[in-house]
C-alpha cells in the first residue's frame, strides 16, 4: 500500500489593512493564529509574530511546507510588506510563496450568494464581481450591483481562509507565479482638474 503523503503545513499572513495577522495550518488543521491591531510597524513586527506562532506550535521554520500571502486590495505600503517578506521567506526556505487575495479569502468563508468587496478609503469599496475584473467603486454603485456585500472576516479568520486557499491551490500541483501586490484603480478616471495647456506654433511671438 503507498503510504499517504503528509499534509502540507502552510504559514499564511497578511498586513493588507491595519493589523498583522499570521496562521499556521497542517491540512485542515488550525495550528496557531495570532492577530495584531496595529496601524503602523508592520514591517517591524511582522517576522517575530511569524516566529512566534511557528514556535508556539512546537514547529521550526524548516518545517513548513508553503506560505500563503495577503496580496491585498488594501494599504500599499503594507501589501509590500508582506509580499516582500513572503518572497524572501521563500526563497531562504525553498519553499513555494502563493499570493491570496482578500477576494478569495471571503470567497471561501462566505456561503450564500455574495459580492465580495473590501472598505476602501472616502466611502468607496473594492469589488470583485465573478467573471468581471476588480474595480474600486463608490458604496452606491457596489449596492446597485444588487448582491449583498460581503466583507473581510476579522483578520485572524482572513488568515485562516487565505491558508485554505493555498491549500487547495497546492493540491492542484500546478506552478504558482510568486506573489505580487494586487494593485486596483478607480472604474473610470477622474477627469483632469485644469485644461491642457495651449500649444502655440513656433513663429508666434
Amino acid at each position: 500500500m503507498t503510504p499517504t503523503p503528509p499534509e502540507p503545513i502552510i504559514l499564511a499572513f497578511d498586513t493588507s489593512a491595519a493589523h498583522c495577522a499570521a496562521a499556521l495550518l497542517r491540512g485542515k488543521t488550525l495550528l496557531a493564529r495570532q492577530s495584531e491591531d496595529m496601524g503602523r510597524g508592520q514591517a517591524e513586527r511582522l517576522v517575530p509574530l511569524l516566529d512566534e506562532v511557528i514556535k508556539g506550535a512546537g514547529l521550526d521554520w524548516s518545517d513548513l511546507s508553503a506560505l500563503a500571502v495577503g496580496i491585498g486590495p488594501g494599504n500599499f505600503t503594507g501589501i509590500r510588506i508582506s509580499v516582500s517578506t513572503a518572497r524572501g521567506l521563500a526563497l531562504a526556505l525553498d519553499i513555494p510563496a502563493i499570493g491570496i487575495s482578500t477576494f478569495d479569502a471571503i470567497r471561501k468563508t462566505a456561503t450564500l450568494p455574495h459580492l465580495a468587496a473590501v472598505p476602501a478609503p472616502q466611502d468607496r469599496v473594492y469589488i470583485a464581481p465573478e467573471g468581471v475584473a476588480p474595480a474600486l467603486v463608490s458604496m452606491d454603485e457596489a449596492h446597485d450591483i444588487g448582491l449583498p456585500l460581503a466583507l473581510p472576516p476579522a483578520p485572524a479568520d482572513l488568515v485562516v481562509a487565505m491558508a485554505q486557499v493555498a491549500r487547495a491551490r497546492l493540491r492542484k500541483g500546478i506552478d504558482l507565479p510568486a506573489p505580487a501586490p494586487l494593485y486596483i484603480r478607480a472604474a473610470d478616471a477622474a477627469p483632469a482638474r485644469d485644461a491642457s495647456p495651449v500649444m502655440l506654433p513656433d513663429d508666434v511671438d
